[in-house]
């Protein structure tokens, strides 16, 4: 489904439906994209588990986050590098080592 594999940018609300939660993380990850996805459960452990498994550099379950600690960037072909949070800072700096 191409609705599913691209990258919209914009006020887009995609419901698509599936047969059991395997089959809805397939659909999710099925894309060379990974920003952001969106979980919305009753049931916050399996909410979690699924989370732990969706390619996305940041997963919201039962809300939309915006947490400037955590650090924000995407997988595969989304984002470039992090922002924000430790690793945001991380990708400011060059490392070195000197030693005598």
């Amino acid at each position: 489904m191409r609705i599913a594999r691209e990258e919209i940018f914009g006020p887009v609300l995609c419901i698509l439906s599936y047969k059991t939660v395997d089959e809805a993380i397939d659909i999710a990850n099925d894309t060379v994209f990974g920003l952001h996805a969106y979980i919305s459960s009753k049931n916050l452990v399996k909410a979690r588990q699924v989370a732990e498994r969706i390619e996305a550099g940041r997963v919201a379950i039962n809300e939309f986050s915006h947490d400037l600690i955590a650090p924000f960037g995407g997988y595969k072909q989304s984002g470039i590098g992090r922002e924000y949070g430790e690793y945001g800072l991380e990708a400011f700096v060059e490392a070195k080592a000197i030693t005598e």
